[in-house]
């Protein structure tokens, strides 16, 4: 690299196809063949390798049948074998991360350029494939190189494909700018440029896929060996941001979705984005319930001098219970500073069951009926709950209202026949919510 420029650009580069290549063969010496090929090598210069050029000298190839099913079906074993998960499918088509990391279609199973009966795997370890070759050429030839080992694959949000490093040796593949000032003055903070991906590209341009041409040299770049290798180009899943497909990133996040509901009681001192907590109460209101009826309500205490006179008359409530219970003067209030909470909430929601739509048989099936109702109402404030974790803020119901149904209608003057299934205290989260592990079925799942 031209330290003199503090950049990556050569004056000029040179990219010659290496052709007259034999049909490489599992055992065949790919260095001596290369190295008879190309005697003109010289210091500085980059040899770009196709990756099928190691996968038949290293035996990586596997008999395939000549039927077209059966060949696909043995495929998609094989992409099975060398994946390490999937992240995207569309139709038969799998983008998957390999066992070498790489995201790319089918793991890299490939049967083009190969003979009929036969399917090519990647190599198991192209930086050591790379650096093998580039022992061996500066063992015969006196000269020290590049060496970059391609692979083509199609780019997130990009038509078409193109070639990539997947292997390297004595290549720094990438160029970071951090720190340098381009000719405005500007700081170039996080920039970083994929040179060994570059050389691969640029050397495909005289190889192609079609003119048996699997071996260029690049010349003209001046390259230093900084220890990295192609698999540094790999992006850690925990840093990329489109790790997941469609269908998969949903399938995910309905998933964590329920499991990052739990009761938060510590809030940040944050606004609450009430279109969210709207938008989760709209979930909410599709939560099952008989007779195709929607038998709950959310009242939402946004105005602060109504919300602290039903605290208020809830908390007298309580303490009243409690003292005729003949429970101790400190135990009383220690349990009344548990509703604290409802007060610190940036928001507050409380939750009810109503008889809209419930039948009347004026027999013993009113009861049923009213538990049908009961149940359908804490499906929805379950629902509102997981769904304001998916809106990403924290929540805690509190079932006291349970107690006092009474209280809070006569307060807000609402409806005789709204019965209170608890508050819903609502806000930003004090931490990242993080998911739970799933509950233990043995104990809590009777299959018969």
């Amino acid at each position: 690299m031209s330290e003199q420029f503090g950049d990556h650009a050569s004056a000029g580069l040179e990219i010659r196809p290496v052709p007259g290549l034999p049909e490489f063969r599992p055992g065949d010496d790919l260095t001596a063949t290369l190295a008879g090929a190309m005697p003109w090598l010289r210091d500085g210069d980059v040899v770009v390798v196709t990756s099928k050029v190691f996968s038949k000298v290293e035996g990586r190839l596997v008999p395939a049948p000549a039927d077209e099913q059966e060949r696909d079906a043995l495929r998609r074993r094989l992409v099975e074998a060398e994946s390490e998960r999937v992240l995207a499918r569309r139709g038969k088509t799998l983008i998957v991360a390999g066992k070498l990391g790489i995201v790319q279609a089918a793991a890299g199973i490939d049967g083009s350029n190969v003979r009929r009966d036969e399917l090519a795997l990647l190599p198991a370890d192209p930086d050591a494939s790379a650096a093998t070759l580039r022992a061996g050429l500066r063992e015969r030839l006196g000269v020290d190189v590049g060496v970059v080992v391609t692979d083509t694959l199609g780019r997130t949000w990009r038509i078409g494909q193109t070639d990539v490093a997947i292997g390297s040796a004595g290549v720094p593949v990438l160029h970071r700018y951090g720190g340098a000032v381009d000719a405005q003055g500007n700081d170039l903070l996080v920039t970083e440029i994929a040179l060994a991906d570059e050389l691969a590209a640029a050397a495909d341009l005289v190889k192609g896929k079609l003119g048996a041409v699997p071996v260029a040299v690049v010349r003209g770049m001046t390259v230093t060996d900084d220890g990295s290798v192609a698999r540094d180009l790999v992006r850690p899943v925990e840093d990329d941001l489109f790790w997941l497909g469609t269908a998969e990133a949903l399938a995910q996040g309905r998933q964590e979705a329920v499991l990052l509901r739990r009761s938060t009681r510590d809030f940040a001192d944050e606004p609450v984005d009430t279109d969210a907590l709207r938008r989760a109460v709209g979930v909410a209101l599709t939560a099952p319930a008989p007779h195709h009826s929607t038998p709950f309500r959310f009242v939402w205490l946004r105005d602060p001098g109504r919300r602290t006179a039903v605290l208020d008359a809830l908390r007298e409530r309580w303490r009243a219970d409690l003292a005729a219970d003949g429970r101790p003067a400190e135990e009383v209030e220690r349990r009344l500073a548990r509703g604290d909470l409802l007060r610190r909430a940036p928001e507050l929601l409380l939750a009810f069951r109503t008889t809209d739509g419930m039948h009347h048989y004026g027999d013993a099936r009113d009861g049923a009926e009213r538990d049908m109702f009961t149940v359908a109402g804490g499906a929805a404030v379950q629902a509102l709950l997981v769904a304001l974790a998916a809106e990403g803020l924290a929540s805690c119901w509190v079932g006291s209202t349970i107690f006092a149904p009474e209280v809070a209608r006569t307060e807000l003057d609402l409806p005789a026949d709204w019965a209170a299934l608890g508050a819903v205290a609502v806000g930003v989260p004090a931490r990242p919510l993080v998911p739970r592990e799933p509950g233990d079925t043995a104990e809590h799942l009777l299959e018969l």
